[in-house]
C-alpha cells in the first residue's frame, strides 16, 4: 500500500547565491537550500532571539499577568495541570520552573492520566484535584476546549487561567483568562507557537510587569535558560518552524549542545544513545520526544514531568532509564499494531480504500485490542504509507462502547476543520475533538464508527482534489560531486534547526547499487557509485527491505550525513526513497 512517489524539485530562488547578503562562512549550498524555504539573508535564515516577537499582541495577556502577579504577591497556591504529550509535559514544567524562579512560593503541578481521566481539564480530574484546594489553575497545552472541567474548578472556587495553542471552537471556555494566539482577533504575530511557547511567552510578560511594580530585583531571573524545555516541546508537537519558533528552538538547542539543559533532559539525551554536543532538531523529533511521549502514550506523564523537575543528575537518569524502557514497549505495540492495520487495508481492502486502487481519499482503521495511547503513531505511520488523512481507533478502555480516534492529514486537508465541519453537518455523531490542521483527536461512540467513516470520507472526496493525493518528495536538486563531503553534511546538520515548514535538506539524483545487504532485517545498507565521484558512497534506506534486491541503478532522493559511527571525513547518504531508472 505504499503509494507511488513523486519526486518534485523545489524552484531555485533568483540571486541566492549572492555573495553580499550572505556572511562568509555560509556556504553556497546553504544559501541556496536557505532561499528555496524563503530566507534570503542570514538573519532570515538564522533568527536569533533579540528578533523574537514581543508578546504584547496576545489577547488577555495583561489580565493573565494580573492573576499570576496576584496569586505571588499573596502567596497563594498556584496548581500547573499539563497535557499528556510532549508539548504538554515540557510546558508543564517550564510554567512550575519559571513561576518558582518568578517568586511563587506554592506552585503544585498535575496532569491528567490517558485512561482514567481522558484529554485536558476534566471533571473527573477536578474532582480529584479538589483536594489539593488551589486558588489559581493553569492550563498548559490545552483548556480551549475544557468547558465542563474549568466550569467544575471554578464552581470550586478557584480562578482558572488557560494558556494554549489548540483552535478554539465556536464558544471559548469560561476562564478568569484565556491566552491562545489562536483566538479570533488575537493580535500576536505567529499563530505556530507551541503550547510550551505560549506558556514561555506567558513568563515573559509577568517578569516585564513584576519588573515594573518593582517588585523583582534588577532585571530579574534568565527564562532563557528554560529554552531547552522550550525547544522540546516545540519540536515534538510538529508545529511549523517559522521564524519565531526558529529562534526559540536554536536557542534551545544551544543550551543543550553545550550541556546546560535541565537534568531531565540532559539524562534523557543520554539515554537515547545521542551525542549533547552535536544534538539537532531531528535528534529531539526522533529519540528525545518520543521517550517522554511514551510515559503518557502507556503510562502516566506524571513520571515526564518529574523527569523534566528532577534537579538531581543521579534521579534524572533513573527516570530517563525508566521512559526509555516505556518506549521501547511502546514501540512494540506500536508495530503489533501497525502490522494489524496494514494486513486489514491490504488483504481485507477495508472501505476505507476503496478496492485496494486507492480511490478513497481518506482511511480509518480500528481494532477493539489496540490501546488508545498509540493510536496516533499509528494513524501517522498509516498516513505516511497511504498518503491520505487517517483516522485510527481504539476503545478508550477495554471493552468499552466509547472510542477513542487520533488523526493525522497530508498538505492541503485541515483535518481539524474537516471534524468541525463533520459535527455541524451531523450533529451528536462526534461526542468531542479538538486538534491542529495535521494532527487531531476526537472521541465516538462505538455504534457510530460506519457513519462517522462514511461522513470523513464524503468530505476527503470533496474537498481534496487528485494533486493533493499524488505522494511528492520536495527536493532541493541535486549535488555537485565536490559537495559530497563532510565539510557540507556538517554544515547541513547544523544549519538548522529543521523541521515543519522549513524542511531538512533533501536531495536527488542517479546512482549505480555497487553493492547492498539487508541489516537489522528491515533495513537496506548500500554502497554507491555516481558519475563524477572517484569514491563510493556509504548509503542505508530504513524500512525498506520487502524481500526483493534493489535495482542495479537508480534515481534516490536523499539526505547528506555525516557518519559519526565511522568517523574521520566518512559521510553517508539517508535513502527516503528508490526508483529504478
Amino acid at each position: 500500500m505504499t503509494p507511488v512517489r513523486r519526486i518534485r524539485r523545489r524552484a531555485l530562488a533568483d540571486g541566492a547565491d549572492a555573495a553580499a547578503s550572505w556572511p562568509a562562512d555560509i556556504p553556497p549550498l546553504l544559501r541556496r537550500i536557505y532561499a528555496a524555504r524563503g530566507a534570503h539573508d542570514a538573519d532570515a535564515a538564522r533568527p536569533r532571539l533579540a528578533g523574537l516577537l514581543p508578546p504584547d499582541g496576545l489577547l488577555d495577556l495583561d489580565r493573565a499577568t494580573a492573576l499570576l502577579a496576584a496569586a505571588i504577591e499573596g502567596g497563594r497556591r498556584i496548581l500547573v495541570v499539563g497535557d499528556f504529550d510532549a508539548d504538554g509535559a515540557t510546558a508543564c514544567a517550564l510554567a512550575v520552573r519559571g513561576l518558582r524562579m518568578l517568586g511563587a512560593g506554592d506552585v503544585l503541578h498535575a496532569v491528567p492520566n490517558r485512561m482514567v481521566h481522558g484529554y485536558g481539564l476534566s471533571t473527573a480530574l477536578v474532582a480529584e484535584l479538589a483536594p489539593l484546594r488551589p486558588d489559581l489553575l493553569v492550563t498548559v497545552d490545552h483548556g480551549i476546549a475544557c468547558h465542563a472541567g474549568i466550569e467544575a474548578a471554578r464552581a470550586l472556587g478557584w480562578q482558572v487561567l488557560v494558556t494554549d495553542h489548540h483552535l478554539p471552537g465556536e464558544r471559548l471556555p469560561a476562564a478568569d483568562a484565556i491566552v491562545n494566539p489562536n483566538r479570533e482577533g488575537d493580535g500576536f504575530g505567529s499563530k505556530m507557537l507551541a503550547g510550551v511557547g505560549v506558556m514561555f511567552y506567558v513568563l515573559l510578560a509577568l517578569r516585564a510587569r513584576l519588573r515594573d511594580e518593582g517588585r523583582l530585583e534588577g532585571k530579574g531571573p534568565e527564562l532563557a535558560q528554560l529554552l531547552d524545555l522550550v525547544a522540546v516541546g516545540t519540536v515534538a508537537d510538529l508545529v511549523p518552524l517559522d521564524a519565531n519558533n526558529r529562534a526559540l528552538v536554536a536557542a534551545g538547542l544551544r543550551r543543550l549542545r553545550a550541556g546546560q539543559g535541565c537534568a531531565g533532559l540532559k539524562a534523557l539525551v543520554e539515554v537515547s544513545g545521542r551525542r549533547a554536543e552535536l544534538l539537532s532538531a531531528a535528534d529531539i523529533g526522533f529519540a528525545v520526544g518520543p521517550r517522554l511521549n511514551a510515559a503518557g502514550r502507556l503510562e502516566d506523564m506524571a513520571l515526564g514531568i518529574e523527569c523534566l523537575l528532577c534537579d538531581d543528575p543521579a534521579r534524572a537518569r533513573e527516570l530517563a532509564v525508566q521512559l526509555d524502557t516505556i518506549n521501547r514497549e511502546r514501540r512494540n505495540v506500536q508495530q503489533a499494531m501497525l502490522d494489524e492495520a496494514e494486513r486489514a487495508l491490504t488483504t481485507q481492502a477495508l472501505d476505507a480504500m476503496g478496492q485496494g486502487d486507492g480511490s478513497k481519499a481518506a482511511a480509518c482503521a480500528f481494532d477493539p485490542g489496540w490501546h488508545p495511547g498509540v493510536v496516533g503513531l499509528v494513524a501517522s505511520k498509516l498516513k505516511e504509507r497511504l498518503h491520505r488523512p487517517v483516522v485510527a481507533f481504539a476503545p478508550s478502555e477495554p471493552g468499552s462502547a466509547s472510542l477513542r480516534g487520533s488523526a493525522r492529514s497530508i498538505p492541503g486537508f485541515h483535518v481539524r476543520d474537516a471534524l468541525a465541519a463533520i459535527d455541524a453537518r451531523h450533529p451528536g455523531l462526534i461526542e468531542r475533538f479538538g486538534g491542529h490542521a495535521m494532527a487531531a483527536g476526537l472521541t465516538l461512540d462505538a455504534a457510530r464508527l460506519d457513519a462517522f467513516q462514511a461522513a470523513f470520507q464524503a468530505h476527503a472526496a470533496a474537498t481534496l482534489d487528485a494533486a493533493a493525493l499524488q505522494a511528492t518528495l520536495d527536493s532541493d536538486g541535486a549535488l555537485a560531486p565536490h559537495e559530497f563531503d563532510r565539510f557540507h553534511a556538517e554544515a547541513l546538520r547544523d544549519g538548522g534547526p529543521w523541521g515543519q515548514a522549513f524542511p531538512e535538506p533533501l536531495f536527488d539524483g542517479e546512482f549505480e547499487v555497487a553493492d547492498w545487504r539487508v541489516v537489522g532485517e528491515r533495513h537496506l545498507r548500500m554502497t554507491l557509485r555516481a558519475e563524477g565521484l572517484r569514491t563510493p558512497l556509504a548509503a542505508i534506506q530504513f524500512g525498506a527491505w520487502r524481500g526483493e534486491p534493489p535495482p542495479g541503478r537508480a534515481r534516490l532522493a536523499y539526505r547528506l550525513q555525516p557518519d559519526d559511527y565511522r568517523g574521520g571525513d566518512a559521510i553517508q547518504l539517508l535513502v527516503e526513497h528508490l526508483e529504478a531508472c
